[in-house]
């Protein structure tokens, strides 16, 4: 009875109900709007009560949302698995709303007492009386950077997992989202944020004073003129034309949509490679610049393999990006099966020559190596594993000659990492690539997900991104972050097996792209959110303590 008691406690239904609301904020919902008041939702479901249960209801949103918005976890092909991992890695996650809800309400600037557990619920209101509008203001600001700071942690804690940053939820709004050019990503969260706070502050000055319009108007006209200020911006970016330039790169995207169950099973090699030349002899009838196969379309590397490669790409004088894996033996190797394997991208000239590879830096955990699989065995029997993946060493640009264009490279859900994708971009980048198998997911939101995410580098760094993906968004995104075109927008079959063809905008000859602020700098932003939140943090844990200390020797 306690148990069903504190699950239909109205704290804990708001609670959920936050999360819920942040998951349709996401693909394949994408409802942006309810990003600009989740957040504000989830803060007044902990108004006035203790630490430990703010905590509490926090990690009950960040637990609701994270098992909702990821439950695609559940397709990949290894049920038992598959369901461990998305229970730990969402168990993991909502840590981070549970802390958020708990610094907000520790640094608010009066005791909140009086919440919407009693009876009179008007009366969670009352600690806003006693502030001015100024601290009310400081407080909702402070609120948005903090979200910001466990988004720069959650990107880079444990290898980082910067999935569904609640400034994603923004991609369709291009006007906004292009102060991602300057703030990344992050700058699009701490909007939202910061406006739905500063409703929780308007709402509880309309319950004060209902008619005292200045009053609460004025809680959310700042973060509304910010908005406006942001879409401003943007608008004046989208509408400013691009460096005009006559070049362009044809390039055709092949997409196998190959099942990953097929991928694992050897018997299936032959058939997976078949399907692919036969969709490259029909994507090479456009004659394009370059073809581009996906992460690990290449079932292996044997002779006849290679030499199929080649001779296709040599017959009809194509360049080729395609991924595979790759192997390279040990310095001082004692034996045959000491090598590394890596996942990797490789780059073949019209002639058929072999000339680039960039090897995959950021590794996914449980799917491309298992921490501690050679001291706990029994993991590699709950995810079956064949063996660990070494990551990569640093960026590889690939240099194309006739037509001449330089492209950025990475692989799988590398291109959800701002601060990583940002070092592969460099002046005479003509677009980014990123390959990728989202076949693990079935049909699932992940590959939209993924490429709601994967849209803010474009913009973040201004070039063009490219996504050819084995079943998921195999597309072209602009350098303002607009979707231009994609495999199955003509008939929706967004996962069926195809091809698409794209003509993408390169440079001008010999020139440069001009660099954005945030392709310079980096995340000043995020990192000055984080500052001012652990700087406010580290305050108030030495009052509290000057105030033990205090407390003793007055006793």
């Amino acid at each position: 009875m306690k148990l069903l008691a504190a699950i239909l406690d109205r704290r804990v239904l708001v609670a959920a109900a936050s999360g819920v609301l942040l998951t349709a904020a996401f693909p394949n919902f994408g409802v942006a709007g309810l990003a600009w008041v989740a957040p504000g939702i989830l803060l007044l479901s902990a108004a006035g009560t203790t630490g430990a249960n703010a905590f509490r209801l926090g990690y009950i949103a960040g637990l609701v949302h994270f098992l909702s918005s990821l439950y695609w976890l559940l397709y990949i092909p290894f049920p038992g698995g598959a369901v461990a991992g998305w229970l730990a890695l969402s168990a993991f996650v909502a840590l981070y709303p549970a802390l958020w809800v708990w610094g907000c309400w520790q640094v608010f600037p009066v005791r909140a007492t009086n919440g919407l557990s009693e009876p009179t619920v008007l009366r969670w209101a009352d600690p806003w009386r006693q502030i001015g509008w100024l601290r009310r203001a400081a407080w909702a600001l402070f609120c948005a950077a903090a979200w910001v700071a466990m988004e720069m942690i959650r990107a880079r804690l444990l290898s980082g997992f910067p999935w569904n940053p609640l400034g994603s939820s923004q991609y369709r709004q291009i006007p906004l989202i292009q102060i991602a050019s300057v703030t990344g990503v992050y700058g699009l969260s701490f909007l939202p944020v910061w406006f739905g706070v500063s409703l929780v502050n308007t709402l509880a000055m309309f319950v004060h004073k209902p008619t005292a319009h200045r009053s609460w108007f004025g809680e959310i006209i700042l973060p509304l003129i910010a908005a406006l200020v942001v879409a401003g911006f943007g608008l004046k970016g989208v509408l400013t034309p691009p460096p005009a330039s006559d070049r362009t790169l044809k390039i055709a995207l092949v997409q196998p949509s190959i099942p990953q169950n097929l991928i694992f099973d050897p018997a299936e090699t032959t058939n997976r490679f078949l399907k692919l030349i036969e969709l490259s002899a029909k994507a090479l009838e456009s004659k394009p610049d370059l073809l581009i196969w996906p992460e690990a379309a290449m079932p292996n590397f044997s002779e006849e393999n290679f030499r199929t490669i080649t001779n296709l790409v040599a017959r009809h004088k194509v360049w080729m990006i395609l991924g595979a894996d790759d192997s390279e033996m040990r310095p001082n190797a004692a034996g045959p099966g000491n090598y590394d394997s890596y996942n990797a991208a490789f780059l073949f000239s019209p002639d058929g020559r072999y000339v680039a590879t960039y090897r995959k830096q950021r590794l996914v955990i449980f799917g491309e190596y298992l921490p501690l699989g050679d001291m706990l065995p029994i993991l590699r029997r709950i995810l079956p594993i064949p063996g660990d993946f070494t990551p990569g060493k640093g960026p590889v640009p690939f240099h194309l000659s006739e037509p001449s264009a330089t492209i950025a490279t990475v692989i799988c859900f590398e291109d959800v990492f701002p601060h990583f994708v940002r070092e592969h971009v460099d002046s005479d980048t003509d677009f980014l690539l990123n390959l990728t198998n989202d076949g693990w997911f079935g049909e699932g939101a992940a590959q939209w997900q993924q490429g709601a995410t994967a849209l803010f580098r474009a913009v973040e760094n201004g070039v063009p991104l490219i996504r050819c993906t084995n079943n998921g968004l195999t597309c072209w995104i602009d350098e303002r972050g607009r979707l231009r075109d994609w495999l199955g927008r003509v008939d929706g079959q967004v996962h069926a097996p195809g091809f698409l063809t794209i003509e993408v905008p390169l440079r001008v000859a010999h020139g440069i792209r001009p660099p954005t602020f945030y392709r310079q700098h980096g995340d000043v932003f995020g990192w000055g959110c984080l500052g001012w939140t652990s700087l406010v943090a580290a305050r108030g844990f030495f009052k509290r303590r000057e105030g033990k200390f205090s407390g003793r020797s007055r006793s």
